[in-house]
């Protein structure tokens, strides 16, 4: 059974906790099946993960890039990019160029008797009033 040390290792990774990160990380590749590129000789994973980080049988970039590509939650994914739609002015929205004539929901349809809305022509002093004629709904006793 051969002793590997971190002086062993150091060499080849520069810093120690990164040391640690890796050959923790080959040592879990290991126990889910990973094949080994050394003989075992009854070491345990970890040993074994040191071992091949050592003995160069492994590189430790290839290692980095792979620890960091299993840490990332988010993955990027290439999506269409958006259609072009033209700017239509609210104005010109009606319920029947939404929703179609014929799909429209109940009770939406435009008729002669209802007034024309429009969203931009309320005041602030038009809003306050409407804000205070609210009703502050009732308190129960569930709470």
């Amino acid at each position: 059974m051969a002793r590997v040390t971190v002086e062993d290792c150091i060499d080849k990774v520069d810093n120690r906790f990164e040391l640690v990160l890796l050959a923790g990380h080959r040592a879990r590749q290991i126990s889910a099946g990973g094949e080994i590129t050394i003989d075992r000789d009854n070491d345990k994973n970890p040993v074994v993960a040191l071992r091949e980080i050592a003995e160069e049988t492994l590189s430790p970039e290839d290692l980095k890039e792979d620890l960091i590509h299993s840490l990332q939650k988010h993955v990027e994914v290439d999506e269409p990019e958006a259609e072009d739609v033209p700017d239509v002015p609210i104005a010109a929205l009606t319920v029947e160029s939404v929703f179609g004539a014929d799909t429209a929901p109940a009770g939406t349809a435009d008729t002669p008797d209802a007034p024309e809305v429009t969203f931009d022509a309320l005041s602030e002093e038009e809003l306050l009033a409407g804000i205070e004629g609210l009703v502050p709904p009732e308190k129960s006793d569930d709470y």
